[in-house]
């Protein structure tokens, strides 16, 4: 078993970079679906006639223009369009993101709500009352309704390539016939170059990265980067230095991060921060799996706690599991919320670099 997020009929998702085995073929220069062609499937037999007048996936160009947009994917595909994409539909950690760069979404799939209409964590800045959710599980995706927003843009993230996150395989080919994707692989690489990946998408559709806002919003990132680099080397002088372990936290069992695997972890120990790496990590990597009889295995000074949406938290954690309670970092209480699913933007990652670099300052050697 691998740690799971979310809720839904469905069972829902690995953790990004768990590698799901889903492969979702790739959709590259699709026709988009025209307001004429939109207006007479809806006047023939609804729902299923809208999506017959998608058309099929395939290399076809846009009609209607000279293709004067165009982004290549980290599928290092080429996807074009005739004039710059105005209705475009992306996964809520990639809407997100593009809304911190000043791009806004008309539809988001993925956690976006939580059951009492609140947003869910990896809706960032998101107003998700503003925005038509199309799925807010695994498993969930109305491509009806996806049809009816006319998009000229699908935008996700990639744990793997070519797998669009969050699409599902049995309706990924009419998704696909909707309007073309972009993938940003997101897992095992340079948290930077992911932020810069959605910064150039951003800018293709029209965002303005020089505004103020934006500028700030890097400083802050920069800024916090430093100072975290600064707390890590004092923290490591301390004793031994100060160990760091991640985990996802399920009912039958705990998970340990892999640091290399993740994209923020890998930032993080470049910064010198020392984490605990597991011993036989799953085939697919990312994590280490623990039964709760021998969640002492690794002592850690400091603990990030996976906070997404159906992971344990350490209330619930102190409250169900002995030992959890037992841990030295839980005894001394020296836990920090994980979140391994941030949205990709300088100002999506500037609060939470800071508080890694409060808790490691704050933190005593404990084992």
């Amino acid at each position: 078993m691998i740690p799971r997020q979310g809720e839904g009929a469905d069972r829902p998702p690995p953790v990004p970079g768990t590698g799901s085995t889903r492969s979702a073929p790739i959709c590259v220069s699709t026709p988009r679906l025209t307001r004429r062609t939109l207006f007479t499937a809806a006047g023939a037999t609804g729902a299923s006639a809208l999506l017959a007048a998608c058309g099929t996936s395939g290399d076809t160009a846009p009609t209607g223009g000279s293709n004067s947009w165009s982004f290549k994917d980290d599928r290092g595909k080429t996807v074009r369009n005739d004039g710059t994409p105005k209705n475009v539909v992306a996964y809520i950690g990639a809407a997100a993101a593009l809304h911190d760069l000043g791009v806004e979404c008309k539809g988001v799939f993925g956690p976006t709500t939580l059951k009492n209409g609140k947003p869910d964590i990896q809706a960032g800045d998101l107003d998700v009352d503003k925005v038509t959710v199309i799925g807010n599980a695994w498993g969930e995706f109305n491509v009806e309704k996806y049809a009816s927003l006319q998009p000229d843009l699908l935008v996700t993230t990639m744990n793997e390539s070519p797998t669009l996150w969050y699409i599902p395989e049995e309706s990924a080919k009419k998704v696909e016939s909707v309007a073309p994707s972009i993938g940003i692989l997101t897992a095992r690489g340079s948290l930077t170059r992911v932020i810069d990946r959605f910064a150039e998408l951003a800018e293709s559709l029209g965002a303005d990265l020089e505004s103020k806002r934006v500028q700030d919003a890097e400083a802050r990132f920069r800024k916090a980067s430093a100072s975290l680099r600064r707390a890590a080397r004092e923290a490591a002088s301390r004793g031994s230095g100060l160990r760091v372990m991640a985990v996802s936290a399920q009912e039958d069992l705990l998970h340990v991060g892999v640091p290399d695997d993740f994209t923020d972890l890998r930032y993080y120990q470049d910064l010198d921060v020392r984490f605990i790496k597991p011993d036989n990590p799953a085939t697919i990597g990312f994590f280490a799996e623990l039964s709760w009889e021998n969640a002492d295995k690794y002592q850690a000074d400091l603990i990030l706690v996976d906070r997404r949406t159906g992971n344990l938290q350490p209330d619930e954690l102190k409250a169900r599991k002995p030992t959890w309670a037992k841990l030295p970092a839980v005894r001394a209480g020296q836990t920090v919320p994980w979140q391994n699913e941030a949205r990709f933007s300088h100002a999506g990652y500037s609060p939470l670099v800071e508080s890694l670099t409060e808790a490691l300052q704050q933190a005593k050697k404990v084992t």
